[in-house]
């Protein structure tokens, strides 16, 4: 049986490789797993209790919950077997936005879990007409248990449903978590992400019974179109959240996974552990650390060393990369990073401890891949984001002329692309573009093809196209290559480009503090705390060699000339009331930086 549904995949994971252990999590500390068959029973039970609501074809239907479950996943293929539309929802947004979101989707049931959701939901209720039922996750919430709907019934009425249910029906509304104005409903079909299941599995192909450890939200398309790739191939799948990975007792030792999807901050963070794990070492040991990492610097996948170079690299990875390794359980076979764009550095450091880490690309609206690096062989290029996924094709857009030869804004056709914006004709219409008879998705990237390993095209994203400053000279300076290249200073936390208008290019720079604390300590400046420490003259002219470093490999006009330290912290989050810096995949909200630090930026420019 070939799948035509996103739920088919359920089945064909019945019949070519049943599971004992299909999908679980962690309960009261200890690993709990549904085998296939259960997961179907449940799934089927929580159809049947669909269907008792009145559910109908069309129907919307909220999912919610702080960390990645079981219970996520069945309520959505439940969903999708009576021909309902899921619409997940992040679970760090306001009432406010949650309001906005149910109304603009018309859904009519919650389902949801973990901390303050159920109320955060009745918080939203009676702003909502349409929400009837609310259920929770958890017991003890002021909502039904979910468990509460679920029925038994006839498998032939249940079938019938699901018969009805066509690939070209809308599967699931995405809200996209923008950095200005309201979300956009996107709209993806079952033939969307039956083809990005199938195309995803060819990139990173996972024998039966493959460990996969699943933490990225899965409201983010990234990681639910993910999770079903594991469900075809037949993996077991073991959801957890990032508050407990690393560390002795962590989800990573525990599960020893072959393969996860990641974010670049968390792999960042990571590495910032690693390095600052360095820095509190003394003597040979830290000699022997940094000489390790120093091997790392001029990495590229499939490069073969041989002779001393050869030698230098099995000592470094039997003394220092093999524990790196053990930390992330000790089997990983694969990590597949995307939503941001990944600092080289990150990459070649991961890579050469025997950590394959690749970088993929794509947009909610692209459900979500377009391109990604590959694990097999010339496969793989260092400062791109991979070649194109089958089925994909893209171009190049330069006919405005504001971009460096060679580049332009990408533009993508194929079988994964949204059917458009829930009830936004005009947004779907700014969005797509019709040349010589064919409908191109534009994805507001800016980007050039680099030939590469293989002989394959490799997309390499320069920039994001709204994101292109304009200075009072009229010349065009894309902030986010300086920005990651300065990013890979273990100095730098965060960094966000300005210059709108103004005659030359600055940065905002939040400094990382354990690093700054050490470098502090090993450089004869006191520190007492962040804030105070960013006012030393030293500490400055520390950040200014950061820049002079980085500014040679940009233009004239690209260099940044001015820079201020702040003593914050932008997250996706934030317990003060005030707007986050961050979207829930970690890019930056730009807008909100620029007001919020309006009369620092100004002092840049007075």
């Amino acid at each position: 049986m070939k799948p035509t549904r996103l739920f088919d995949f359920l089945y064909q994971q019945k019949e070519q490789f049943p599971q004992s252990k299909s999908i679980g999590h962690k309960v009261n500390d200890r690993w709990e797993f549904l085998s296939t068959d259960e997961v179907i029973d449940l799934v089927n039970r929580t159809s049947f209790g669909l269907m008792e609501l009145g559910v109908q074809p069309g129907d919307k239907v909220a999912i919610a919950s702080y960390k990645n479950r079981p219970e996520w996943t069945i309520v959505d293929l439940a969903c999708q077997q009576v021909g309902a539309i899921s619409v997940p929802l992040y679970p760090t947004i306001s009432p406010r936005e949650y309001v906005y979101i149910l109304n603009d989707a018309g859904a009519q049931h919650a389902f949801v879990g973990g901390e303050d959701l159920v109320e955060k939901m009745r918080k939203a209720q009676p702003d909502v007409p349409s929400l009837k039922n609310i259920y929770s996750f958890d017991a003890g919430k002021d909502a039904p248990e979910w468990t509460s709907m679920q029925r038994d019934g006839d498998l032939r009425e249940l079938e019938r449903r699901k018969m009805a249910v066509k690939g070209e029906d809308i599967v699931t509304l995405i809200y996209t978590s923008g950095t200005t104005g309201n979300p956009k409903g996107v709209m993806l079909t079952h033939d969307n992400l039956v083809f990005m299941t199938t195309a995803v599995g060819e990139v990173s192909h996972l024998e039966p019974g493959s460990r996969i450890l699943s933490f990225l939200p899965l409201c983010h398309i990234f990681e639910r179109a993910s999770s079903f790739k594991c469900i075809a191939q037949g993996s077991q799948i073991c959801y957890t959240g990032t508050d407990n990975l690393g560390g002795e007792d962590g989800d990573l030792r525990a599960i020893k996974p072959h393969f996860f999807t990641t974010v670049p901050r968390l792999l960042e963070k990571v590495y910032e552990k690693i390095y600052n794990k360095g820095l509190e070492l003394t003597g040979a040991k830290r000699k022997l650390f940094f000489w390790a990492l120093s091997l790392t610097d001029d990495y590229e996948i499939d490069k073969q060393y041989s002779g001393l170079a050869g030698i230098k690299r099995t000592i470094a990875d039997k003394l220092i990369f093999s524990k790196w390794r053990e930390a992330l359980g000790g089997e990983v076979k694969g990590i597949l990073t995307g939503a941001a764009a990944c600092p080289s550095n990150i990459m070649r450091v991961f890579n050469a401890a025997g950590i394959p880490v690749r970088e993929a690309y794509g947009l909610t609206e692209t459900s979500p891949g377009l391109t990604a690096n590959r694990y097999a062989p010339q496969g793989a290029l260092i400062g791109t984001v991979g070649y194109p996924l089958q089925g994909v094709e893209l171009k190049i857009d330069d006919s405005d002329g504001s971009y460096n030869p060679g580049e332009g804004e990408v533009l993508a056709t194929g079988p994964g692309i949204m059917m458009g914006y829930w009830q936004k004709p005009e947004a779907t219409a700014d969005v797509f573009t019709n040349i010589e008879g064919v409908k191109w998705f534009r994805t507001g990237d800016v980007g050039k093809m680099i030939k590469g390993p293989g002989g394959h095209e490799y997309l390499k994203i320069t920039d994001r196209k709204k994101e292109l400053l304009k200075t009072s000279g009229g010349k065009y300076v894309a902030p986010q290559p300086i920005e990651n290249r300065l990013k890979e200073d273990f100095l730098i936390e965060q960094v966000m480009v300005v210059g709108e208008k103004q005659k030359f290019v600055s940065a905002i720079i939040v400094p990382a503090p354990e690093a700054l604390k050490d470098w502090c300590e090993n450089n004869g400046v006191s520190y007492q705390s962040r804030g105070q420490a960013i006012k030393d003259p030293k500490v400055i002219a520390c950040y200014q060699k950061s820049i002079d470093k980085v500014n040679p490999d940009f233009s004239h006009i690209e260099q940044v000339k001015k820079f201020i330290l702040i003593d914050a912290d932008w997250e996706p989050t934030k317990t003060d009331g005030t707007a986050a810096e961050l979207t829930p995949t970690m890019k930056l909200k730009r807008r909100v930086i620029r007001d919020k630090f309006s009369n620092e930026i100004e002092g840049i420019y007075s």
